[in-house]
């Protein structure tokens, strides 16, 4: 071991650097030159692999300092003996005087940090300090991306986590909505009704009669409420849900909705469904708020065990970059997110003044026998 201190007596704490060399006399003289750039380090001595090995066991690097051509082996063999030892791996410079051009370029590419011939030792603390620099930056680059994937892995954890808290709510108020509020007003109807029925005065049939149109309006209300919450109509499968709510946004728009489904799409996963349900609820929502659409088309397919699912319109479009860039712009985030909680992901298509297409694509546990797509005509079904 030569300690070598810095110059400045500045308290730092020193390099740690193995250096692989049969020569003690080239051993030396790379001491003496780092020990006159006043580069602060510890530096250990290996001649074979063996003690190679011995000092990786006891000790941890910075960096290894080799000489390319040692009795028995080369230093990329001791590069690979080092590799084999897992992540953590300190850069590799070579430091030798019997290494051509062409053999330092392939040693690099291999991930050999540096190389410098012993005839210009004299940038040697320059070569070493470098290459810890930039290993320390790739361990930075490589520590942000690790945390950066763990931090997706959380958010999505907890996004799936939300959108289940979301779908139970939903449910549980459809319940409510169903089981409490529809029935309560479905018996003041009847009991309305009943009065009308039964009273002699006009004028007391006539305010009954609008007590009960006002009733039917707050039970229809109710009804239109509770299938956005959680249709019932999913349990007859994806293809019913998807006619159905394209029916209901023509029937309220005006825009003619054309549904192609293959029928074996109603084998779904109920959660996938469920997902693709929303998605296209929230396509045709954006549909009638932004596209000043005239036509829209909804396509269900299950090809090689991908279900896909594309919302088509002839609207205005959008800037998708621009639209992203809005800091509110939630709806298109929020169906991305909900793709991945099922394993799925969400492409938007969409040029201004030629309309946008959001397909969602999830990958099936087993692929579903395809069938040739059943075109409907929403206007015609009704």
């Amino acid at each position: 071991m030569i300690p070598i201190p810095m110059d400045s007596g500045v308290l730092k704490k020193p390099l740690r650097i193995l250096h692989l060399e049969d020569s003690d006399l080239d051993h030396e003289l790379a001491c003496r030159t780092l020990r006159r750039a006043g580069l602060a380090c510890v530096i250990r001595h290996a001649d074979s692999l063996e003690t190679l090995d011995r000092w990786l066991d006891a000790e941890a690097f910075d960096l290894i300092l080799a000489d390319y051509r040692l009795p028995g082996f080369t230093a990329l063999d001791a590069w690979r003996a080092v590799g084999r030892r897992g992540a953590g791996q300190p850069p590799f410079v070579l430091l030798s005087g019997a290494i051509g051009e062409a053999a330092a370029v392939d040693a690099i590419r291999l991930g050999i940090a540096d190389y410098l011939l012993k005839d210009d030792m004299a940038r040697l603390p320059h070569v070493i300090t470098r290459a810890i620099e930039v290993a320390e930056a790739r361990r930075a680059r490589e520590q942000a991306a690790a945390e950066l994937a763990d931090s997706e892995r959380r958010l999505a954890a907890l996004t799936e986590h939300l959108q289940t808290s979301i779908e139970q709510e939903r449910a549980a108020i459809a319940r409510e909505i169903h089981d409490d509020i529809g029935g309560a007003l479905t018996a003041v109807k009847f009991d309305l009704a009943w009065i009308g029925r039964h009273t002699e005065s006009d004028a007391m049939r006539e305010h009954a009669g609008a007590a009960v149109d006002m009733l039917q309006h707050a039970i229809d209300a109710s009804q239109r409420i509770m299938m956005n919450l959680r249709p019932p109509i999913l349990d007859q499968g994806l293809v019913a849900a998807v006619q159905w709510l394209a029916e209901g946004f023509e029937r309220r728009t005006g825009v003619p909705t054309r549904v192609a489904a293959a029928p074996a799409t109603a084998e779904v996963p109920a959660a996938v469904q469920l997902v693709a349900y929303r998605t296209a609820q929230e396509a045709l929502t954006n549909v009638s708020k932004y596209a000043e659409a005239s036509q829209v088309r909804i396509d269900l397919s299950d090809t090689e065990g991908v279900l896909t699912l594309e919302v088509t319109d002839n609207g205005r479009g959008m800037d998708l970059a621009a639209s992203r860039a809005k800091p509110k712009s939630f709806g298109l985030r929020g169906l991305q997110e909900r793709a991945r909680t099922v394993g799925g992901w969400l492409d938007v298509s969409s040029q201004p003044g030629r309309g946008t297409s959001i397909i969602l694509s999830v990958p099936l546990a087993q692929p579903l026998p395809s069938g040739g797509p059943a075109e409907l005509d929403e206007g015609d079904a009704q």
